[in-house]
């Protein structure tokens, strides 16, 4: 049997009994990096042979893998959270699905959903987006569409990245809640809540992984385009200008203001 064993995404308690027998059982655990695994596996006395899995070499360890499942047990891991979930894991389960073997995933510790609750955001429907693109021209497309979208957003972002994304987001999504967890379950866990234009001047600490769940575009107000063009023009902005903040402060998308501006 191969097994799918989530980790602990900071304190290394927050792991379950089941995956630590199954852990201790198991010939082999496949590790993300085994320098991070090795620290989990001392904590709980576990003696299994480590090799290493990771995205680099996922596609070939898969095979390698599927090719040595017939006499052992094995396991893997990532270094955080739930294997699969912007970690190496899923193209292991699309090829033993493939070649119709069983295996089992074991619930566990994830950062998104954790992330979510803390938020105090909608919880009832969301969307689990994980790491836009790191080239903020490619992320405001991707942003561009899930901006209507109604329900509760979920990204992942590095530490390096937070800033330039959060202003992004701005941009595309306009005003809107907005929460930020980093650190989760660890000693200097934080949690910010704020709004999307308020966020950007917050004192953010860039270190550790963040996520970032945003309110759900629930503006439902029919706005008269026309008169809002208008109005900004006699203020004297430019055509161009005015589609992009009237986008931006009212969440209406661009396309439909600017169709409106060639009318005018």
């Amino acid at each position: 049997m191969i097994y799918f064993c989530p980790t602990p995404i900071g304190n290394l308690g927050d792991i379950t009994i089941r995956t630590i027998e199954i852990l201790k059982s198991v010939d082999i655990i496949f590790a993300e990096d085994k320098r991070v695994t090795v620290k989990l596996l001392n904590h709980y006395d576990i003696k299994a042979e480590l090799r290493t899995y990771h995205k680099f070499n996922e596609s070939e360890m898969s095979e390698k893998i599927i090719e040595n499942i017939a006499d052992r047990d094995i396991a893997l891991v990532t270094d955080a959270g739930m294997p699969g979930i912007s970690d190496p894991g899923a193209i292991l389960v699309k090829k033993l699905i493939e070649e119709k073997i069983d295996f089992r995933v074991l619930p566990g510790a994830n950062a998104a959903l954790t992330a979510l609750v803390l938020s105090g955001l909608d919880t009832d429907h969301f969307t689990f987006y994980g790491f836009a693109s790191s080239k903020s021209s490619a992320r405001k497309k991707e942003l561009e569409s899930l901006k209507d979208l109604k329900f509760t957003i979920i990204f992942y972002e590095a530490p390096h990245r937070i800033k330039d994304f959060l202003q992004d987001v701005y941009e595309v999504f306009g005003e809107r809640k907005i929460s930020i967890s980093r650190e989760i379950t660890k000693v200097f866990e934080e949690t910010i809540r704020s709004t999307t234009s308020k966020v950007i001047d917050e004192d953010i600490t860039e270190k550790g992984e963040f996520v970032i769940c945003i309110e759900g575009n629930n503006k439902e107000e029919n706005y008269n385009i026309k008169e809002l063009l208008e109005e900004e023009l006699n203020r004297g902005v430019k055509k161009s200008q005015a589609v992009k903040e009237i986008s931006k402060k009212y969440n209406i998308p661009k396309n439909d203001v600017y169709k409106e501006s060639l009318n005018l």
